[in-house]
């Protein structure tokens, strides 16, 4: 992934202002991201920038990875054929219940309601 990375900065054609980050360090920003899914504001905290900046640095990251081609998922119809196995899928999530009132009980705000009256 920094290999593509410098490849991708050794042809830029106008440098412009100095990043903020080293592509290792916006690379590391990319994944601590798409790892944890925080907020670009805490990852802003946690590397001293900007939340504006980490977010720049993230889709930059992503956009250099996917024209790269190496990092692009195959296609559906790929996954369908034989010719092509599937050695594993790894998937991390975490799945959280929402919290609310439920439509019987005298908390929610049609109970509130009709009690002001």
């Amino acid at each position: 992934m920094e290999e593509a990375l410098e490849l991708w900065a050794a042809t830029k054609k106008k440098p412009g202002r100095p990043a903020a980050l080293e592509l290792g360090e916006q690379l590391m920003l990319a994944l601590e991201f798409w790892r944890e899914y925080r907020t670009y504001f805490h990852l802003g905290q946690d590397w001293g920038v900007h939340e504006t900046t980490a977010q720049r640095a993230v889709e930059r990251v992503e956009d250099v990875l996917l024209a790269s081609g190496r990092f692009a998922l195959p296609g559906k119809h790929s996954l369908v054929s034989e010719t092509q196995v599937l050695k594993a899928v790894l998937v991390d999530v975490s799945e959280i219940p929402c919290e609310r009132p439920k439509k019987s009980s005298g908390l929610g705000t049609a109970a509130r309601k009709n009690a002001t009256r």
